[in-house]
This record gives C-alpha cells, sequence and structure tokens, in this order.
C-alpha cells in the first residue's frame, strides 16, 4: 500500500522529470513522427525518458517507491516501448548488460 512518503517522492521524481525537459520528451516520444526503431538513446527526449525510468526502477526494485503508484500514476510499458529499443541499441553497442535494466524490469513488471 503507497504511503504519503511515497506520494511526495513520486512529486518529487514528476518535478525533477519536467524541469529536465520531460513534457517535451514524453510529446516528442508520443509524435506519430517518432520512429522508436530508429531512435537513438543520445538523443535529448530518449535519454530524459530513459533517465526517468531507470531511476523510477531503481526506486522501486529498492524498495523506496510503491510500484502500485507508479504504475497508476505513469504508463511505464508505453514508455518502454518507445524508447526501449533505443536502451537495447546501447546495451548492445556499449557491452553493458545492466544499462537501463531498472527500467526494463519495471516495464515488465519484474522489480524487486
Amino acid at each position: 500500500m503507497p504511503t504519503h512518503d511515497d506520494a511526495t517522492l513520486m512529486m518529487e521524481l514528476l518535478q525533477w522529470h519536467t524541469a529536465s525537459g520531460g513534457m517535451e520528451a514524453s510529446r516528442f516520444m508520443m509524435s506519430p513522427d517518432f520512429d522508436a526503431a530508429a531512435a537513438d538513446s543520445h538523443d535529448r527526449h530518449v535519454f530524459v525518458m530513459l533517465m526517468m525510468g531507470e531511476t523510477i526502477g531503481t526506486f522501486v526494485k529498492q524498495g523506496l517507491l510503491d510500484a502500485g503508484l507508479v504504475y497508476d500514476l505513469w504508463a511505464v510499458g508505453l514508455v518502454w516501448d518507445r524508447v526501449g529499443p533505443a536502451a537495447l541499441r546501447a546495451r548492445e553497442k556499449y557491452g553493458v548488460p545492466a544499462l537501463w535494466e531498472n527500467f526494463e524490469a519495471l516495464a515488465r513488471n519484474d522489480v524487486g
């Protein structure tokens, strides 16, 4: 069951996300012109979404944030579907299997 602390942390994360350009990144990612198959993790908008997902996934994995609250407030699977291909390509390119793993696990509902 989420607590007041969970809600406070989630709001702080959403404020950080907005301050980092998250609203623009979200609109870009949801544009009909966005091509998930061609997206690159170095693109500012894609990177902002990846950082948000990884941060939230890490907090959920470590027991600092309630997963149910996250799933109610954020379209985790949808966001991963859009930017996940770029994350997987970056993982392969840099040879770092753990890159963006907490975001991916969150999207699969496989954290913790």
